[in-house]
């Protein structure tokens, strides 16, 4: 007999930069936010971290909806505001529990952040796992750059990360 899916809502958040899915769990926790041309990108993260899905639509808590709009007008310590959940391995949630410590309008690059996780050499990995976040915007990944600070990887698209970073007050 098969595992009974785990079961998230799904809802949906006009932004700036396009139609954002959010993704919550039972508690209300955000599990996933990406954007809506990446929703199989987004289902599959989602499998790898909990293994079989069911999304249903449904409304998400309007905390979350408020933090996200106030982030997207420009309150862009709203995020803070967001209780979000991840699985993945030790070092993916180490790697995400560190993204949102990057305050925004600034931005690491992926060897700074292998090194302040006192693991210099493991820039790829850090890498890895930053296009493993399966919550956009709130888990930071656009705040980490290339060394030679070149936008590199945004997996909602570059023009996202380019407005992302510029809404910040990061020039680029």
């Amino acid at each position: 007999m098969s595992a009974k899916p785990e079961l998230f809502r799904l809802d949906r958040l006009k932004t700036p930069i396009g139609v954002a899915l959010l993704v919550t769990d039972d508690d209300g926790l955000l599990r996933a936010l990406d954007w809506e041309n990446y929703e199989p990108r987004m289902r599959q993260l989602l499998r790898l971290q909990c293994g079989q899905i069911e999304l249903k639509n449904a409304r998400s808590p309007a905390g979350l909806k408020t933090a996200l709009a106030a982030y997207f007008k420009g309150d862009l310590d709203r995020l803070g505001d967001i209780h979000w959940r991840v699985e993945g391995t030790p070092f993916q949630r180490q790697v995400w529990q560190a993204l949102p410590k990057i305050p925004a309008g600034m931005t690491l690059s992926y060897g700074a952040l292998a090194a302040k996780l006192g693991s210099p050499r493991a820039m790829r990995a850090v890498g890895h796992a930053n296009g493993s976040n399966p919550i956009s915007v709130v888990v930071p990944c656009h705040r980490l750059i290339g060394a030679d600070g070149s936008l590199v990887k945004y997996g909602g698209g570059l023009d996202r990360k380019r407005w992302l970073l510029r809404h910040e007050g990061v020039e680029v």
